[in-house]
């Protein structure tokens, strides 16, 4: 029979071998954060430290209001909780401020008991899963755009070059005032076809894929960009040199990084700053899953690319149609431009999203990486 000092002794020994309350917090994929009774930072996981920002020691010194204005609902639900002592939800929560820019966050409260006043936070950011959800939708409306194409390119093609070649006809027989309007009918049935077939980039056609530098693509895109739409914008690189290869096609990331690229350039143009800066950053994170489109293949998408500007912004009532065909924020664009880079990066298995507000405007791409099964196919 075990004696009661053996037993206090045992029960200390499994008591060390549990591991600590705060390490299996800090192991939690999912933000959670702590606040006293002052609205002071107790604790934080390594998840809250990357979605703040902000280091646990920092946090430390911080109240709820160092971080966001006071006027947020998220205080609210923290006076809720304390209230009533219930577990409160609130969705699609934004916090705009100096330090933090967030939107669209999924955030759950509970107190904790054994500290009254004190309010246990959940931080869930559901802005990428919205991402996904509308590129789905993007992909139909491509599908959309490539069976119009299809019909365009039988039934609007085959007249047009009739209607072009009697244009032709008509400048040698004419005199000059009707030779104008000849020329005329020429230009614009040709810009007409040009439309036509860019439709016809959309159509569903396998991609051709190698391992890829990403940072020579950016490098590419870069050097087009500044000796040609670009010369008056300072780029800066913030590259992470560890990054394994893309798993795509080359000319296509550089078609979609170039689109991007010019677009960010076009943005800081309309500024009448005199820094108009352009940033490339790459990143490797973890924890990303997304289906390859066609297929049952699962890929993970751990690469991130982020092409910023400093621009006016997006306005925000075209941000959640901004990749669909024909939404263009330009008077004289297509709309075309930006739902083939989202139809091109779904090809590859990735994701793109977009976070804007007036001075800082982030395009987020999520990328496969080469892992080694691909590469002994590929070899």
């Amino acid at each position: 029979m075990i004696n009661p000092v053996s037993r206090a002794a045992i029960a200390l020994r499994e008591r060390r071998r549990a591991p600590d309350m705060a390490q299996i917090m800090s192991a939690v994929p999912v933000p959670v954060v702590l606040l006293d009774v002052d609205n002071r930072f107790r604790f934080v996981n390594h998840a809250a430290e990357q979605f703040l920002g902000i280091s646990a020691s920092g946090l430390s010194q911080l109240r709820l209001r160092d971080l966001i204005p006071e006027d947020n609902p998220l205080f609210l639900l923290v006076d809720q909780v304390r209230r009533s002592g219930a577990t409160v939800s609130d969705h699609d929560m934004s916090v705009d401020s100096p330090r933090l820019n967030k939107r669209g966050m999924t955030v759950q409260g509970a107190s904790l008991p054994e500290e009254p006043g004190s309010v246990v936070l959940v931080l869930q950011d559901a802005s990428a899963a919205r991402a996904l959800d509308r590129q789905l939708a993007f992909r139909g409306a491509a599908r959309s755009v490539t069976g119009m194409a299809a019909v365009l390119a039988h039934e609007v093609k085959n007249p047009l070059s009739g209607i072009r070649g009697a244009a032709q006809l008509l400048e040698t027989s004419v005199d000059t005032q009707d030779r104008e309007l000849a020329v005329l009918i020429r230009d614009e049935a040709d810009r007409i076809r040009a439309l036509v077939d860019r439709m016809e980039i959309f159509g569903e056609k396998p991609i051709t894929r190698t391992a890829v530098n990403i940072h020579r693509v950016l490098e590419h895109v870069r050097k087009l960009a500044q000796s040609g739409f670009a010369p008056h914008v300072h780029f800066q690189e913030v590259y992470d040199p560890s990054l394994p290869p893309v798993w795509g096609n080359r000319d296509q990331l550089i078609q979609v990084f170039l689109n991007l690229v010019k677009n960010a350039a076009e943005a800081v143009s309309t500024t009448e700053q005199s820094n108009p800066e352009i940033t490339l950053m790459t990143a490797f994170q973890h924890g990303m899953r997304l289906a390859v489109p066609g297929t049952k293949t699962r890929l993970d998408v751990p690469l991130l690319v982020t092409i910023r500007d400093n621009g006016p912004g997006i306005a925000e009532d075209i941000r959640p149609h901004l990749f669909e065909p024909f939404v263009s924020t330009k008077a004289s664009g297509s709309g075309l431009g930006l739902a083939l880079v989202a139809k091109i990066v779904g090809d590859h298995g990735g994701l793109i999203e977009v976070n804007s507000r007036p001075g800082r405007t982030d395009f987020r791409l999520h990328l496969p990486v080469l892992n080694e099964e691909e590469a002994d196919q590929g070899a």
